[in-house]
């Protein structure tokens, strides 16, 4: 019997690659996302790809209604988990304009856009995985692992503040979380990621001198791939890694700090 392996954001980019990955092992995989169609479309890849079973639910993991939803329909199917993979987040600043506001106040304008990306970094980034693995955790078999998605941003920032400052709000997350469960054998990592190419994370804002720029800063001078995220994932969710929990682990070529 294969692994029931939970990954949300597992219709694109590096949650496919995660959800891809465990598949070949023939895990029983479900993936998690707000786009029903993305998800059904990346399931069937993965089963074409692979041995094991890709199952999709489409739910909003910022909704605890929804959060429990998952729980209730992952149980009726498999009945435990054994890995979470907390995938799903993204730079909301990135994602089209703010709401506009036109209060006749410019300063209380800025600010209420300010609030608007903060909130919605940390509903993206932080509630997707506290939810999700919350709702999970007395499902989640003793000896399980969970895998949180952060980003390079939280080391050095992101350039508007919100977004890095949501991933950062992992790295404590995932120690409190590994004392809490470590007594059952679980384990709790972080995977931070530099640049990765072959995502949908940067939308248009990708020019060519942003890329060199990006390339330089590592020390073998190449992007990331989602495959490299994936293999990290999965190694820290093999039994080889059962003694390193509450670890954040960097895959970015060496670009921590930049230049």
């Amino acid at each position: 019997m294969g692994r029931v392996v939970v990954v949300s954001g597992g219709g694109t980019g590096t949650g496919q690659a995660v959800a891809a990955r465990f598949a070949r092992d023939a895990a029983d995989v479900v993936i998690v996302g707000r786009r029903a169609d993305v998800l059904d479309r990346a399931a069937a890849g993965i089963e074409a790809q692979g041995s094991g079973s890709v199952h999709a639910i489409a739910a909003d993991l910022t909704d605890t209604d929804q959060a429990l939803r998952v729980r209730d329909e992952v149980v009726e199917r498999h009945g435990r988990v054994d890995v979470v993979v907390a995938n799903a987040g993204g730079n909301v600043t990135r994602q089209g304009p703010p709401s506009a506001h036109d209060t006749g106040r410019p300063e209380l304008d800025r600010l209420l856009t300010v609030r608007e990306h903060w909130q919605g970094n940390f509903e993206s980034n932080v509630l997707t995985a506290v939810l999700l693995v919350e709702a999970l955790a007395d499902v989640l078999t003793d000896g399980g692992r969970i895998v949180l998605l952060s980003s390079i941003a939280a080391y050095r920032g992101s350039g508007n503040g919100s977004y890095g400052a949501a991933k950062a709000a992992l790295h404590p997350y995932a120690f409190d979380l590994s004392s809490a469960l470590g007594p059952r054998g679980i384990t709790v990592n972080v995977v931070a990621p530099g640049y990765v190419e072959g995502t949908e994370f940067f939308g248009d804002g990708m020019t060519d001198e942003r890329r060199e720029r990006l390339l330089r800063q590592t020390h073998n001078g190449r992007a990331g791939t989602v495959v490299d995220v994936a293999e990290t994932v999965h190694w820290l969710a093999s039994p080889g890694a059962g003694y390193v929990t509450a670890q954040v682990v960097q895959v970015n070529g060496g670009a921590a700090l930049g230049r």
